[in-house]
Formats: C-alpha cells, sequence, structure tokens
C-alpha cells in the first residue's frame, strides 16, 4: 500500500533506534518520559497516555469495549497493537533505570547490561558486541572492563569464531522487555531463554529482574504501579484473558500486563528488605487484593490471577501467574512478620506459596501419568494388530524366512585363513549382487556387464600436488607421451565423486536439459556460473556437487579358478616374450614388412578378436569417460583414435590412487576402512573402469603399450633407446602393465589362463626395479655412517643387492659398511609403493582385506606382505637368476651413471607429501613482507595487491594491469598466470594487504576463503578493518592444506558461487 513520505519514515525510524544514535534520540526521549512521570500524579500521567493512544474509550466501559469487538478484523488488530505499544512504553518508563541520576547504578552497569541482553540472544563474538554497544566520545564502548565478569570466552575450532557465552550467574538479569530489543531480537531471545530453562529442568516463566533502586529524584516513579488507572488497566485485561473465545486481546497484551504485576511486585519486595513496613508506602500487594472500580468489581486482580492459573487457553502463561502468586505469598508474609518484629526476608516456598508449589507438581504427576497410560494403551493396540496381521499372513512369513534362509549362506571362511588380493592364491569376491539405485528414477538396477549402463557422477581435474618438481614445464598436448609417468609426478590427473549413481539414460537426459537451459538465458544474463556447460560441467541433481564427467559402473572381478596350473617366473617371461614376437610379426606383416616368422605359445592366436563383454550402453559410457579424461589432461578436442587414450584412464587410476595413499598415511589412519563412502565407491569404480577401458580402442593400441612397457621393464640387450630406470614412476608401471596385459591375456585361447600369475610375476618384477630405485637415489651419507654391526638376513640381502649395484656402477655409488640402517631406509621407502599396491589390487580384485589392515597397529608390514603375496624379506626377490640379469640391464643404462653423477635432479623415496608453505605466526611479518615486495614490472613502483602463492612461496603483484599476461589468447592477472605453471589452473593465495585466502580455478571461477589469522578474540579480520594483532591458527591452515591435498578447492568454489551470486561477477582471471 502506498504511503506518504513511506521511506522517509522508515529511515527516521531506522536511525531514531539505531545503535550510533539512540544515546541521543530513543534514550533520552525515555528520561524525558520519566522526568515527566516523576513529576505529575501517576493516574495524571496514564491518562494523558491513554488519550495519546487513543485507547481511553476501550477501557472506558464493557460495552464500548464488546462494540469494539464486534467491529472489523483491522479495527481490532490495529487496537490490540496499540495496547500493546502504549505497555511496553510503561514498562520502558517504569522499568528503565539504568541511567545514572535515575537509578542507583554505577558507570559500567549500564554496559555490563547491555552485553547481557546481547548475549541472552545468542552467543556473539567480539566484533559483534562491538558492533552492538554505543561509543562514548573517546570512541570506547567499555566491553573490555566488564566482559569477563558476565561471560566467558570459548576459543574456536577448524571453523566458526570465538564467542562468548553469558555466565550462568548473569541469566537472572535478563529482562524480557530490554527497551534497546528490536522485535526479531526480543523473539530470538525469549525462544533462547525459554529453551535453557526447560534443558536445566526448570519452569519456562522469564520474570522481570530486580531492578536497581530510582535516585530520590525519581522515587515517584513506582507509583505508577500502584495507581487505581494503573490497576483498572491489569483488571481489564486479565478480565479479558478468561474469555478464550472473545478474540478482543492477544497473548503480548497479556504478557506485558503480566510483566507490570511481576515489576510492582519485586519493587515491593525490595521496599520491604531494605526499609521495614513502617517506612514503606508502596502497597502494591493489598491493593490487588481488593475488587478494583474498574471494570468491572466482580473481583481483584489477584483473584482474576488464580483463576486464570489453570485455564487451559493460558498453558504456556501458567508458569508467569504460579510465579506471580508465589511472589504475592512472599511478600504477604513479609509484610506480616515485619508487623511483628524487624524486618525479615523470607525465602519462597514456605505459606501459601508451598501450597501453591505442592498443587503443581500434582498437576504435572497427573498429566505425566495420563500420558503414561496413553502411550501403553496405543503400543498394545499395535501389538495386538501386528499378532493379527501375521496369524493372517502366516503362510507368507514362512516363505520368505526359508527364501532368506537359503539365499544368505552362512559365511564358511576360517578366520585363520589370511587374505591375498592377487596371484595363485588370491580370495575370491565375495559372492553379492550388486544392486544401485538411480537418484533421478528411483529404480533399483543390478550392475551387470549385458545391462542398463549406470554411471557415478565424477570430476576430474589436473593436479600438481604430488609434483616434485614445479619447474617442470607442461608438456606439449600433441606431441606428450604419457606412458611413463617421471617420478617426480611433476603432472597428474586426479578423479573424485560425490559417490551418487545414475542410469545413463537418465544423466544424459538430465544433462541435456541443463544444456538447454544454458542456452535459453538471455544473453544479458549470460555470465560465468558455478559450472561451464560447454566443457561439460554440471553440478549432481542430489547433492550439487561440481561434475564433468560420469564414471560407468562394472561387475565384480570374477572368482579365480583354482584348477589351473600357475607357471613360475622362467616360464611366464618365456611365454610373454613369445606372445609379444608374435604380435611384432603380426603388426610387420599389417606394414607389409617381411620377417622370419617366430615361435608362437599354444593357444594363442594373434589373429583372434575378442567379444566385447559389455552391453552398447555401457560401451558408450566408457568412451563418454575416456573422452573427458582426454579433454582434461591434455586440452585437446575429443579423438577416440588417438593412442593415448586407455593410458590416460590408466594415469588417472594410478594418480588417484597414490594421492589417496598419501593422506592415509599422513593422516595416520589404517589403508582400508577408514575411506569415506563417496572416495570408496569413486576408487573401486575407476579401477574396475580402467581395467576395462582398453576395450573400447582397438585391439593394436594397447598391445603396443603393453609391448613398450614389458620392454621397459625387461629391457633387450639388443634394443639401445630403452628407458632409464630412474625415469619411471613404479606404480604406475605396475597399473599400466597390469591393466594393458588383459589384451594380450586375452588373445590366450588355450585351456591355462594365467592372469593371476601374471599380475603376481609383474608386482615382483615391479617390486624388484623399485628396490633398485630406492637403493639408488635414497642412499645418503648418513645412511653410510652407520655402524650397527648386527645383521639378520634381511640386511645381508640389502647388503648383497647394494654391493651387487656397486659392482655394476663402481665409485658412483657410496661405500657401505653396515646394513641396520641401509634395510630400514628400503623398507621406508618401498612402503608407499605397497600400500598403492594393496589399494589397487583390492579394488581391481574385489578382494576382503586382512582385520590387521584395518585398524593402526602392530603387524602392519607383515600383513601388507601377506595380502600382496609377497615374502616379509623382500630381498628374497632378487635371489632369482633371471632378476640378477636385469638389475644388470638396468644398471647399465647410461642414463643411471648420468643422473647419479648430476646428484641435484633425483627423486628420493619416501617421496616426502607436500605441505603449503609455513607462515610466520605473526601476521605483522607478512605485513612487513608484502610492503616491501617491489612489482617487477612497473620499474621498481610497490605492489598494490601483493599476493602470496600457498603452494610455493611465490610473492606476485596482483589486480593490476602491469603484470598482466596473455594465455591462451587471453590477458590474465599475475595470480591466474601463476596457476597454470604452478598448480595446473588451480592456485591458492594469500591476499597479504586484505588478510583473504583466495581460490582460482582456471580463468573464470574463483571465491574468498577464511584466512588462517586469526585475532585474540578467535575472529578473523578480512579487510584489516578491526586493525587487532593476528596470530596463525595452525588447525585452520591444516584444513586449508587438507582442503588442497584432497583436491577439493574446485568443489569448495561451485558450493561458494551457488550459494553467493555476486562471486559469479567478479573477473577472476584479472586478479
Amino acid at each position: 500500500m502506498w504511503r506518504r513520505n513511506g521511506f522517509s519514515l522508515i529511515n527516521q525510524i531506522y536511525y531514531y533506534h539505531n545503535v550510533k544514535c539512540r544515546v541521543e534520540m530513543f534514550d533520552k526521549d525515555i528520561i524525558m518520559l520519566q522526568v515527566g512521570a516523576s513529576m505529575m500524579d501517576p493516574d495524571h500521567f496514564l491518562m494523558i497516555v491513554l488519550s495519546r493512544f487513543e485507547l481511553f474509550h476501550i477501557f472506558s466501559s464493557a460495552d464500548c469495549r464488546k462494540r469494539l469487538r464486534e467491529a472489523s478484523k483491522d479495527l481490532v488488530q490495529q487496537n490490540n497493537t496499540l495496547i500493546e505499544e502504549m505497555l511496553h512504553l510503561i514498562i520502558m518508563v517504569v522499568g528503565e533505570r539504568y541511567v545514572s541520576g535515575v537509578g542507583q547504578v554505577e558507570p559500567f552497569d549500564e554496559v555490563r547490561r547491555e552485553i547481557i541482553h546481547q548475549l541472552s540472544i545468542k552467543p556473539m563474538a567480539h566484533s559483534e558486541l562491538v558492533k552492538a554497544l554505543p561509543e562514548n566520545g573517546n570512541k570506547e564502548t567499555g566491553l573490555e572492563r566488564v566482559i569477563d565478569s558476565v561471560a566467558s570466552f570459548k576459543k574456536p575450532g577448524v571453523t566458526g569464531r570465538g564467542l562468548y557465552e553469558l555466565q550462568s550467574d548473569w541469566q537472572k538479569h535478563f529482562n524480557l522487555y530490554f527497551h534497546h530489543y528490536s522485535r526479531a531480537d526480543q523473539s530470538k531471545a525469549e525462544e533462547a531463554q525459554r529453551k535453557l530453562r526447560r534443558q536445566r529442568g526448570e519452569d519456562t516463566a522469564l520474570p522481570p529482574p530486580l531492578p536497581p533502586p530510582l535516585s530520590p529524584l525519581f522515587s515517584s516513579l513506582v507509583n505508577l504501579l500502584q495507581s487505581d488507572l494503573m490497576l483498572a488497566l491489569q483488571g481489564a485485561v486479565l478480565l479479558w484473558a478468561g474469555e478464550p473465545s472473545g478474540g478482543g486481546w492477544t497473548e503480548a497484551i497479556l504478557q506485558r500486563v503480566l510483566h507490570l504485576v511481576g515489576l510492582a511486585l519485586l519493587e515491593e519486595q525490595q521496599q520491604l528488605e531494605t526499609r521495614g513496613e513502617e517506612d514503606v508506602s508502596f502497597r502494591y500487594s493489598c491493593k490487588i487484593t481488593r475488587p478494583g472500580e474498574a471494570p468491572s468489581p466482580s473481583g481483584s486482580v489477584l483473584a482474576l490471577l488464580e483463576s486464570l492459573q489453570n485455564a487451559p487457553h493460558l498453558e504456556v502463561h501458567k508458569d508467569m501467574i504460579t510465579w506471580i502468586l508465589k511472589m504475592v505469598a512472599n511478600v504477604k508474609t513479609m509484610r506480616e512478620r515485619s508487623s511483628c518484629s524487624s524486618t525479615v526476608t523470607v525465602r519462597p516456598g514456605q505459606g501459601l506459596e508451598e501450597t501453591l508449589h505442592d498443587r503443581d507438581q500434582l498437576e504435572r504427576k497427573r498429566k505425566a501419568e495420563m500420558a503414561r497410560l496413553r502411550r501403553e494403551k496405543i503400543m498394545a493396540q499395535m501389538s495386538e494388530m501386528q499378532k493379527h496381521f501375521i496369524n493372517e499372513n502366516k503362510d507368507l512369513f514362512l516363505e520368505a524366512s526359508g527364501s532368506t534362509a537359503e539365499s544368505s549362506p552362512p559365511r564358511s571362511d576360517p578366520p585363520c585363513v589370511s587374505q591375498v588380493c592377487l596371484g595363485p592364491r588370491r580370495s575370491g569376491a565375495a559372492l553379492r549382487r550388486q544392486l544401485v539405485t538411480c537418484i533421478l528414477c528411483q529404480e533399483e538396477q543390478e550392475v551387470r556387464g549385458q545391462g542398463r549402463a549406470m554411471v557415478l557422477a565424477a570430476f576430474v581435474q589436473r593436479s600438481t600436488v604430488l609434483s616434485k618438481n614445479r619447474r617442470r614445464s607442461l608438456p606439449e598436448p600433441v606431441h606428450y607421451d604419457p606412458l611413463f609417468m617421471h617420478p617426480d609426478l611433476s603432472l597428474g590427473t586426479h578423479t573424485a565423486s560425490c559417490g551418487h549413481i545414475m542410469h545413463a539414460n537418465c544423466w544424459q537426459r538430465y544433462f541435456e536439459a541443463v544444456q538447454v537451459k544454458e542456452q535459453r538465458r538471455q544473453q544479458r544474463l549470460r555470465g560465468h556460473t558455478s559450472y561451464d556447460v560447454e566443457h561439460g560441467e554440471f553440478l549432481c541433481p542430489l547433492c550439487e556437487c561440481l561434475s564433468n564427467t560420469v564414471i560407468p559402473l562394472l561387475p565384480h572381478t570374477h572368482s579365480p579358478d583354482l584348477s589351473v596350473d600357475h607357471p613360475s617366473l622362467e616360464t611366464w617371461l618365456k611365454t610373454t616374450n613369445q606372445q609379444i614376437a608374435a604380435l611384432c610379426s603380426a603388426h610387420r606383416k599389417q606394414s607389409g614388412v617381411e620377417g622370419a616368422e617366430p615361435e608362437v605359445p599354444e593357444g594363442f592366436r594373434v589373429d583372434f578378436t575378442p567379444q566385447n563383454p559389455f552391453s552398447s550402453s555401457i560401451s558408450e559410457m566408457i568412451t563418454t569417460f575416456n573422452m573427458s579424461i582426454y579433454k582434461v589432461s591434455l586440452k585437446l578436442n575429443p579423438n577416440e583414435q588417438d593412442p593415448r587414450v586407455p593410458v590416460l584412464s590408466w594415469a588417472t587410476c594410478a594418480y588417484t590412487i597414490q594421492s589417496i595413499e598419501r593422506l592415509l598415511m599422513d593422516e595416520d589412519k589404517p589403508l582400508f576402512g577408514s575411506l569415506p563412502c563417496r572416495q570408496d565407491d569413486c576408487l573401486s569404480s575407476l579401477t574396475r573402469f580402467s581395467s576395462s577401458c582398453w576395450t573400447a580402442a582397438p585391439p593394436t593400441t594397447a598391445h603396443t603399450h603393453f609391448i613398450r612397457l614389458f620392454t621397459a621393464l625387461v629391457p633387450d640387450s639388443q634394443v639401445e633407446d630403452s628407458l632409464c630406470v630412474l625415469d619411471i614412476d613404479m606404480f604406475h608401471l605396475l597399473v599400466y602393465s597390469v591393466m594393458s596385459y588383459s589384451s594380450i591375456h586375452c588373445l590366450d585361447q588355450s585351456e591355462h589362463r594365467t592372469v593371476d600369475s601374471a599380475h603376481l610375476h609383474l608386482l615382483h618384477l615391479v617390486t624388484v626395479a623399485h628396490l633398485v630405485q630406492i637403493l639408488l637415489t635414497s642412499i645418503t651419507e648418513e645412511v653410510c655412517m652407520d655402524q650397527d654391526s648386527e645383521g639378520s638376513e634381511e640386511e645381508e640381502l640389502t647388503c648383497q643387492l647394494y654391493n651387487t649395484l656397486r659392482k655394476h656402477l663402481g665409485s658412483v655409488l657410496p661405500e657401505l659398511p653396515s646394513g641396520c640402517q641401509l634395510s630400514r631406509c628400503v623398507r621406508l621407502g618401498v612402503l608407499p609403493f605397497l600400500r598403492a599396491s594393496a589399494l589397487f589390487f583390492h579394488y581391481l580384485n574385489s578382494t576382503a582385506p586382512p582385520t590387521e589392515l584395518l585398524v593402526i597397529g602392530p603387524g602392519q608390514w607383515e600383513a601388507l606382505c601377506s595380502f600382496l603375496s609377497l615374502p616379509c624379506n623382500l630381498l628374497q626377490l632378487q635371489e632369482h637368476t633371471l632378476l640378477e640379469t636385469l638389475i644388470h640391464r638396468w644398471c647399465v643404462h647410461p642414463g643411471v651413471r648420468q643422473a647419479l653423477q648430476g646428484g641435484g635432479g633425483m627423486v628420493r623415496f619416501p617421496r616426502e607429501s607436500n605441505r603449503l608453505i609455513e607462515l610466520p605466526e605473526d601476521y605483522s611479518t607478512l605485513i612487513n613482507q608484502a610492503s616491501s615486495f617491489l612489482c617487477p614490472r612497473s620499474g621498481g613502483d610497490k605492489s598494490r595487491a601483493p599476493t602470496l602463492c600457498l603452494v610455493c612461496g611465490c610473492m606476485l603483484c596482483s589486480q593490476s594491469y602491469c603484470c598482466q599476461t596473455e594465455v591462451g589468447g587471453e590477458d590474465v592477472g599475475a595470480c591466474t598466470a601463476h596457476t597454470f605453471t604452478c598448480g595446473a589452473g588451480l592456485g591458492l593465495f594469500l591476499r597479504v594487504r586484505e588478510s583473504q585466502v583466495l581460490f582460482v580455478a582456471g580463468k573464470t571461477k574463483g571465491c574468498f576463503y577464511p584466512p588462517p589469522y586469526l585475532d585474540d578474540y578467535g575472529e578473523t579480520d578480512q579487510g584489516l578493518k578491526r586493525g587487532n594483532p593476528l596470530h596463525l591458527c595452525a588447525e585452520r591452515y591444516r584444513k586449508i592444506e587438507r582442503l588442497w591435498r584432497q583436491h577439493g578447492v574446485a568443489e569448495v568454489i561451485g558450493h561458494a558461487q551457488e550459494a553467493n551470486q555476486t562471486l559469479v561477477a567478479i573477473d577472476w582471471q584479472h586478479l
């Protein structure tokens, strides 16, 4: 509805009550009213108030009240609102005494009262309290002088702020009608205080606090409470409240009247305690016991209160009425005793008060007993209905119990048999149906190779979290060969998932709807959103987690065939070399090159085309996920014929497993059983997908990859361009070899299927190669200084292998006098590889882990080796004659000697986990560092926005045109450009002059995150507006670091931009 000068009036009311202005406006008006009321006859003052509120006619006669009640609903509501405001004004005039001169108070009592009532709403931070308190002429609030006496400080956790909580001793000073409360604050405070009293088992009455005594000049103010007109007003409201269907009053009116009655009784009690009856002229308790003259002489205020105590429609006010009646009894007892002797303070709980208390307790017990009987009756009825249903459907219950017993036989695995995840003794996967439910159509579906495709929402991103060499430039996408990952892990591809499953066709319809929605958006509203549809991004339909692809769900691996003979390592190597020679010959024939026919193993058919084990929909989803990884990894357009497609899929599987293994190790969590469901489902789906992704590529592609991998692992002395063993990450080599061997294995049509033995032999070969890597790169002078003379078998074998390496490499390796420290170094170096391998084969073969690896405790090494079908003494693997030849071939490679002589560029094992940079404890150190930072491009000028990279520690000149560079044909700021060299497009920065953490993902996404620096009150100071000294909070910084290591920064940015649309409009590429 239009109103004249509406906004002007609203602004006036706002500033009238605002904390900055109310001291000189609202508070002074209250004092002026108190001055007038203290100098006038109380009845005269109340008559003027009634006249100003135009309410005199309502209280003048019952007939007028009846006519008004029958009037329009809007008029009744208007009158009720006016009555509420009038009563609230009277409460403020009589009760607000915390001003020096009005009440007998100390200078800081007013500040203490303000704090008490702010903390009664909720626990507050220091900055919130400062904003809620008025400032004096010196810009001070006086908060620090009194806060410690009334509140307890609760330190912040990893999130949130430090909060002040009101001490229980001061909660009795809460006043529901505190004059600085807004309606919203009053409602919140009332709800909070009632909830607190219920938790402590107390009644929910909120009586007025004991007011301070009035100063002599204002002592006549209390006469307002005992004036005849006030008694008439109270009697009228209580009389209206006795009519449940009257409709002419509100609960707020009754609540204010009860507050005034309680305030008057507290005033009388206080005067009796300090003066004695003969000196007390305030006799409110005596006046409310006799019938009033208006509006009806039928009963006194006290009689009306007693009649309302058990009224069913006033249950919410019952505790307050009971408290008032107790106060009346207390005051009367004090008067009776003071008339006989000197003034004695009488405690509640005697005389009439005890009678009222007992009556109240009996009423509560009666209601509790009725409720208990009602519950018992309902439970008996439900039990009877259940028995009746079972008797009527007895046959169905018998069938159900029989089928359950048949379908779930008891577990027969003896606890003494250890679990093995690969090799001839591999434990079979649990025979269970994999049933999943689509979050879009809610249909349940079993995961089968020839069934409808089910997919898992996922997010694929490039990562440098595990990188040990950030100086390495990003590879050229067109010519990049991803088959051999370098041990420095300079760039990888990580896959994460929210764990929500959909039908493939349901997801396709959902994604098409998202695309149509984006296309229909008007051009003027087009802008950067939290997801980029053009790059395949979308939000999970259920949790709105950022995703850019889907992982197809594939069935579990079949149980091993125990009837097949498993060849030895020598036999398997011979057979594999023959298979590779046959494949190479076939490839040469296809190219038109003639050559000698090699010996082909029995049953191995080069021309055999295996049948696709998956339905068309699953094959389509395999291709979809392959292309998503291809686009993210290489930043190229999709190309299904590119031979690198399966390699990139294997790479993201290996990199994701390594990343999670590092997290579990650094957080001291067990290898199995501690992962969240979303990560567990992601690893399971990703591993099974990687083992089958080669089916979507031409068979020769996977054959070629395995031949190259096998040649690097088992180098041929006649081949000169083989790869150096120090330039290969062994876990990636293991994953690639196991995955690509499936393409070779499917061509073997003999009855001797040896896939489990092949996996075990590959693990043995790669493990020995990794041991050689560790001995070549991780032996320092400190290890060589060890003089321990005791030697076990493991130490002797370690020294033996090390001496063999020295024999092949000469003086490049230092001489080692003892093997104890060396053996310990080898174990520590190979442990991450074994843990990652255990995760990989666990998810690949769906084998249950041993109980020892489900907890942190002793016996981890033995359980891990047993699970991988390895000897506890890994050095026993190198005793095979063939491996001695392989070790010689690895060592004589010229790249090994060159790398050992170069020294600095080698990766040592175990690779140390990457951390964010160390920040100083005092923030002023960072400010001094930033103040001395000069812009590198502006001729020595100071940077306006110095920004610190939390990953590498580089200081950048952010948000300035001087340091913009061109990336991908577009000008970007220093931070955005730095992310492409330091974090593969993702960065974490600290804006020093604003005390803000900046997350950036690509050129169009970013958000601000609370910094790890807090003041003494546990609060951040983004923008450095308050100026309090800041100190580093280690827990919050670890949270940011964990977020980065979990690859969760992009997800945080997506959620932040969804929650705050203003972040979308920021040009993040210019920062």
